[in-house]
């Protein structure tokens, strides 16, 4: 098995999650330089948080042209699994990989701290092994991490179950004030339509080890592993 990390000007986290998938779960793993135009073969990708393009004109709305995109864009098509974490989510949005939108946070400063997060679909590559009724502890880092979708997209992502994360207090309580950034519906990931396209604001590998403050992040890493190892 190997996994595809992306690499752009300006991705901060792309060590971390080489970290968490090569050293924590021993998944082989390599770097994708966003100037490749294939993505060689990999039986997943990550897309890292980060300032890609240094964020200048919106997050992600530079990356999204990157080369590598068209690739990962034939990868998802083909049901490849593909996970975006905080500004990997925002391209995932920018590249119509993801339906929404990202915004300010709503008390428009940037936010870095542990939140709660409980899951409401575990029917994806990086879900199906969090426990039922767990409330996940993970941090997040992000200025613009506000979801936005319209009302219809809202109803209609409601009813495919595409809202995989929510933020919750620490019983799993869906609250206004367990919401870090004003996002729609306290939506902290989503997916796509067919379940293998994952995007979330929350880090989950940085939180893979106890001495990080929280491992629960291994849980979507174990979910990827497994549910790829069955595959094969």
């Amino acid at each position: 098995m190997t996994f595809g990390v992306l690499v752009f000007p300006g991705s901060n986290c792309d060590h971390d999650a080489y970290h968490a998938l090569k050293h924590i779960h021993g998944i082989n793993t390599s770097f994708i330089w966003h100037k490749e135009s294939e993505i060689g073969n990999v039986d997943g990708v990550i897309i890292p948080g980060g300032f890609s393009y240094g964020d200048y004109l919106r997050s992600g709305a530079i990356a999204r042209f990157s080369p590598v995109m068209n690739a990962v864009a034939r990868f998802a098509e083909k049901g490849g699994p593909i996970l975006g974490i905080c500004n990997g989510f925002q391209i995932l949005l920018e590249a119509r990989l993801l339906p929404g939108t990202m915004m300010a946070n709503e008390q428009l400063r940037f936010t870095c701290k542990f939140v709660n997060l409980v899951c409401q679909n575990r029917d994806t590559p990086f879900t199906s092994s969090i426990p039922d009724e767990m409330v996940l502890r993970i941090p997040v880092a992000h200025g613009e991490g506000n979801y936005y979708a319209d009302s219809e997209l809202l109803k209609k992502l409601e009813d495919a179950n595409q809202v995989v994360f929510r933020y919750c207090d620490a019983d799993g309580n869906i609250t206004p004030e367990a919401n870090p950034n004003g996002s729609v519906g306290n939506i902290a990931g989503i997916c796509n339509e067919k379940g293998n396209v994952v995007g979330m604001m929350p880090h989950p590998e940085r939180a893979v080890e106890p001495g990080l403050g929280s491992d629960h992040g291994r849980y979507l890493f174990d979910s990827t592993l497994s549910r790829i190892i069955t595959a094969l």
